[in-house]
């Protein structure tokens, strides 16, 4: 699969389709939600919305425990778990909202209204144009002026690292799962990839050092932690559309400084994949 994209000329591509096409608004008169999505969705759901958050295997227990006026689920795909959720919430008579990329999928018969945003074709996991839609509905970012920022930035060579450490300013902690996330489905146990903010790294985080660990950090000026240091100055403007921008185009980088781990892998996943979830899977979609 050598024809794949690496993550960074996929955000590149993100943003560049986000100058093109016009981003949903949201607009839910919902109190208290249940706001539920798989993956790195669960995570978005946090910046997006206020509520009571859910994955696919907590949702029920946050039924029984919490009561809500409504439900927002994410699902790039309206597919796997997301149609289970949705009819689950059907049958509770729990008014439902789908955020999604695909207003043909599974859970799209199950609920009462739908935003279908727009996507790029891209390689599965990477769901880079599907959720920074959403971001940038929610944050209101220009992604020309995004798009400009990392035109700009300097990366040096990545290739001579086997682990990075990504700090983030503590108002974008919410962050971190999409790096940490990136960084398994990307490199599984060949790289390892953290993110934490400046105070939670001062918490036993560097205790092990190694000379082949790079500390990356985004508008967080480390003068302290690791030997080897990125620092990157935000604009003012920088919101979570920014910080995920960026964190995906450096991922990127380091994605294209080593061995093509996931695109040698990616095929043979997709079909153990579609075995699990009982739906075909595509390589790209």
């Amino acid at each position: 699969m050598d024809n794949l994209i690496n993550l960074d000329k996929c955000t590149i591509n993100a943003l560049e389709l986000f100058l093109k096409v016009k981003i949903p608004k949201i607009k839910t008169s919902f109190r208290k939600p249940l706001v539920v999505g798989s993956g790195n969705a669960a995570a978005l759901g946090e910046i997006l919305f206020d509520g009571i958050y859910a994955d696919e295997s907590n949702y029920l227990e946050k039924l029984r425990a919490e009561k809500v006026d409504g439900c927002i689920l994410i699902s790039a795909s309206a597919g796997k778990h997301s149609h289970i959720i949705a009819r689950e919430m059907k049958k509770r008579k729990i008014g439902t909202i789908l955020l999604t990329n695909n207003p043909n999928g599974k859970a799209t018969k199950f609920v009462d209204k739908i935003y279908a945003f727009p996507k790029n074709i891209e390689p599965y996991t990477y769901n880079t144009s599907t959720y920074l839609g959403m971001i940038l509905a929610k944050t209101g970012e220009n992604p020309k002026k995004i798009l400009n920022f990392l035109e700009k930035i300097k990366v040096p060579e990545l290739g001579k690292y086997n682990s990075y450490y990504f700090i983030v300013p503590e108002k974008f902690d919410l962050i971190r799962e999409f790096f940490e996330t990136k960084f398994d489905e990307l490199f599984g146990p060949m790289i390892q990839g953290e993110a934490f903010t400046f105070e939670q790294t001062k918490h036993a985080k560097t205790v092990v050092k190694s000379d082949r660990e790079l500390f990356i950090s985004l508008g967080v000026d480390n003068e302290i932690f690791g030997g080897n240091r990125l620092n990157y100055e935000l604009p003012k403007w920088a919101d979570f559309g920014l910080l995920f921008c960026l964190g995906y185009y450096l991922i990127g980088k380091v994605q294209g400084a080593n061995e093509p781990w996931f695109k040698e892998n990616i095929e043979r996943y997709v079909k153990e994949a579609s075995e699990i979830f009982g739906e075909r899977i595509e390589i790209l979609s």
